[in-house]
């Protein structure tokens, strides 16, 4: 069963399938009894480039306000 190796119940696992396949991240379907999931690879490099990007954003942001609070403090002391 998918779900034993991650200590969740079968339901909660499923939840978690039905996000991620709303997403795009994952595609699924019926095959008799038993459900086939599989990745969508391309929808995982475009969540990769976006967080790279937000990445960059903020590293941005924390250098400038890592400047920011250097020059108030040399301006206090």
């Amino acid at each position: 069963m998918l779900a034993e190796p991650f200590n969740m119940a079968l339901p909660s696992f499923a939840q978690h399938l039905k996000v991620l396949e709303a997403s795009g991240l994952i595609a699924s379907e019926k095959r008799g009894r038993t459900r086939w999931c599989w990745l969508e690879r391309a929808r995982f490099d475009e969540a990769a480039d976006w967080m790279a990007a937000e990445r960059q954003r903020w590293s941005e942001r924390l250098d400038r306000l890592e400047l920011y609070l250097d020059t108030t403090q040399n301006d206090e002391g």
